[in-house]
């Protein structure tokens, strides 16, 4: 697995629906990006560009991200991404 460092975390996108609520079938061009994903990495935090970092969220978090953040990866054929604590915009309860 993918270990981050200082004030990243590795995140897997959940995949959205493919199907409208109309029941309208979406081709992937016509999908927006989704934006939840499931935490599977968390770096250690620490001091960051001169401030501390305290970590807020762990392993196994579904978390809410902004839409163009992160570093697309593809390790062991998963499409991950590393994304800075700061661009995770919340945690879904």
């Amino acid at each position: 697995m993918l270990k981050p460092l200082q004030d990243r975390v590795v995140i897997k996108m959940i995949e959205g629906e493919e199907t409208t609520k109309s029941g309208i079938i979406l081709s992937s061009g016509a999908k927006e990006k989704p934006q939840i994903a499931e935490v599977l990495e968390v770096g250690p935090g620490g001091i960051v560009d001169g401030k501390e970092v305290k970590m807020e969220v762990k392993k196994k978090d579904k978390v809410i991200v902004s839409k163009y953040a992160g570093t697309e990866v593809k390790y062991e054929g998963e499409e991950l991404l590393i994304v800075k604590q700061s661009d995770i915009l919340a945690i879904v309860m």
